[in-house]
């Protein structure tokens, strides 16, 4: 029988993965991680919060499995937070999901879960694993799900990091999930999804940011690319690629955000057409499935999460980077995201976007 420790948000999915597990056999165990708010007074709605730990208590109590709560607050802002602090005050735009799973969840803990002897940690995500005898190599895969899919912001994940996971969901569909939650009485069956950054409550970063970032965010000029002063903006970390609100610009036509200048503390503005790019660069790469690194070879480049992927042909550029070209320029390619790609729905690897250059 194997041993399973479940990593259980205390929402909907982690939940019925739990009941999955326990339906096939396997001895299981659930784990939720505190990673963020000080104490049980902890009532926003962030991830894994006081209210959140409750509810995974309760699912663990009702199916009948041992539960813990493990403190990992000290991992998750060294790994995550600061992280995700400093790429905004690089002039980037981080993605701290994958962090979180990188360095918490498929690191710190995964190592609780050997402590506890466990064979495997499980997750919610809408993923899948598959283990390719030709290579010996798990290659990760699309869930089935294409509007739930989670395998780009698993990209970054180790072969042994695969090996010791588990992902039940990734041959379920989400309205599946919450039908199988609801038929078996399991009271988080209709709860809401958590937001995206887990650690920011509101709609808006930019307070936390203020915080944290007292001393190093300031004002300065929105130039279009020619150099001309436009008008100000509030601080570089308040903005991103793409984005046209917030702006401030009143110049007849819609403005977006198409660069940023960390050097010169300046915001670059340009028509919609501007946000559009087909090459960039992809550095700190991670192969999930090896490739050629002597020849161009075409791959599916997912660069966000909601992205829905576009065919490109990458070209290595060295150890640890390529450039990707795509067949059409895309909108707001944004260093500091993940390119991640894939070969119809096998994840080949990814990377971080480094460095953006204008389709024109």
């Amino acid at each position: 029988m194997k041993r399973v420790v479940v990593a259980m948000s205390g929402g909907v999915d982690s939940s019925v993965a739990a009941c999955l597990l326990k339906e096939q056999g396997c001895e299981v165990i659930g784990v939720t991680m505190r990673t963020w708010g000080k104490g049980e007074d902890d009532r926003c709605n962030r991830c894994c919060g006081a209210a959140d730990v409750e509810d995974a208590r309760r699912v663990a109590q009702q199916i009948g499995i041992p539960f813990y709560a493990v403190n990992l607050n000290e991992q998750f802002e060294r790994e995550v937070v600061r992280y995700f602090c400093e790429e905004y005050e690089r002039g980037r735009t981080p993605n701290p999901c994958i962090l979180c799973n990188e360095k918490v969840k498929f690191g710190a803990l995964l190592r609780k879960a050997l402590d506890l002897k466990a064979d495997l940690l499980s997750t919610g995500h809408y993923a899948r694993l598959v283990l390719d005898e030709g290579s010996g190599r798990y290659l990760l895969k699309k869930g089935i799900d294409p509007r739930k899919d989670q395998s780009y912001v698993l990209f970054s994940l180790t072969q042994e990091q695969l090996r010791l996971s588990l992902f039940p969901l990734g041959e379920y569909r989400k309205e599946e999930v919450r039908r199988k939650a609801l038929q078996m009485g399991l009271r988080v069956h209709d709860k809401a999804e958590s937001q995206e950054v887990c650690f920011i409550q509101g709609p808006s970063y930019h307070s936390f940011l203020s915080q944290r970032l007292i001393d190093s965010i300031g004002p300065g000029p929105i130039i279009d690319k020619d150099g001309t002063i436009l008008g100000r903006h509030k601080g570089i970390p308040f903005y991103t690629v793409g984005q046209r609100r917030g702006l401030g610009l009143a110049k007849g036509k819609p403005l977006y955000v198409i660069g940023i200048d960390r050097e010169r503390n300046a915001i670059i503005a340009g028509e919609e057409r501007e946000t559009y790019s087909e090459t960039f660069i992809v550095d700190s790469l991670n192969w999930i499935l090896p490739q050629d690194m002597n020849q161009s070879f075409p791959a599916q480049v997912k660069i966000r999460y909601k992205h829905p992927g576009s065919e490109a042909l990458l070209h290595p550029k060295g150890e640890g980077e390529v450039e990707v070209k795509f067949r059409t320029p895309q909108k707001a390619v944004t260093p500091g995201q993940a390119a991640v790609f894939y070969d119809g729905d096998v994840v080949l690897g990814g990377g971080w976007i480094k460095e953006v250059r204008s389709s024109e």
